[in-house]
């Protein structure tokens, strides 16, 4: 059978067995696949890769293996400009936007909490949440590496924790999303932006009480959710806090 030795950099290491991890090895194929179908059948989804040499040419993922090449495979590089070699994708998104999982629906309100453009469908199966990356241009964020490897799936990460908070903060640092938060701006449930709206227009959906006592209400266009700086509120500014990531809210 013919073989391809393989190094994979960075953060692919994470789908590689301990002793593939950050050195050369040695894959035997059948025939003369892609090597997109030899990284996948290693175990590292398409989807979390930007560049692959082979013998030191960049290539894209139809490029066939016949035995006794050197590949090298490199992570999705966002913010970096490759522009001289072949990227595997048009271009970075101008946007970082997601759509999570239904697994992930936790992960999916703590990123709108901070004001980050997640979708968090319901009960939909993989194919939708492909379709609607593909549609909207969105990073699919997932634990399940089957999903990342389907074939029309062209942006996706690898959730590396199994905790909500630490998947947040994960994706932050990951994505570089430091500088561009803005926490409370959008609706925890449906992911559109906050306005501000008056007291006599939320009487109806806000106790008297609570209008008694807040001077600054935020509506959702989306779902109609009213939002107010409560207890709640507070509990999310702690959290924050706790994580690193408090700054000055927009509401």
């Amino acid at each position: 059978m013919p073989a391809a030795t393989f190094r994979f950099y960075e953060e692919l290491n994470d789908f590689l067995p301990e002793e593939r991890r950050k050195r050369q090895f040695s894959h035997l194929f059948r025939g003369n696949p892609s090597i997109k179908d030899v990284i996948e059948a290693i175990g590292v989804p398409h989807t979390e890769i930007d560049i692959i040499l082979i013998d030191g040419r960049s290539v894209g993922f139809g490029e066939p293996l016949r035995g006794g090449e050197r590949v090298s495979v490199y992570p999705v590089f966002e913010r970096l400009d490759v522009s001289p070699l072949v990227r595997l994708r048009a271009r970075p998104l101008r946007r970082t936007r997601f759509v999570v999982d239904v697994h992930l629906e936790r992960l999916g309100r703590y990123l709108r909490l901070v004001g980050v453009d997640t979708l968090s469908p319901p009960d939909s199966d993989d194919a939708a949440i492909v379709e609607l990356s593909l549609a909207e241009r969105r990073i699919v964020l997932t634990r399940d590496r089957g999903l990342l490897k389907r074939a029309r799936l062209q942006r996706g990460y690898w959730i590396r924790s199994s905790k909500p908070r630490e998947q947040l903060v994960e994706v932050i640092r990951y994505f570089q999303l430091e500088g561009g938060l803005t926490p409370f701006s959008r609706c925890l449930i449906c992911n559109s932006l906050l306005g501000p709206v008056n007291g006599s227009a939320v009487e109806k959906v806000v106790p008297l009480s609570v209008r008694a006592s807040q001077t600054g209400f935020f509506a959702c266009p989306g779902c109609g959710r009213v939002y107010w700086q409560g207890s709640h509120y507070r509990r999310m500014r702690q959290l924050l806090k706790k994580l690193g990531l408090a700054s000055e809210p927009v509401c």
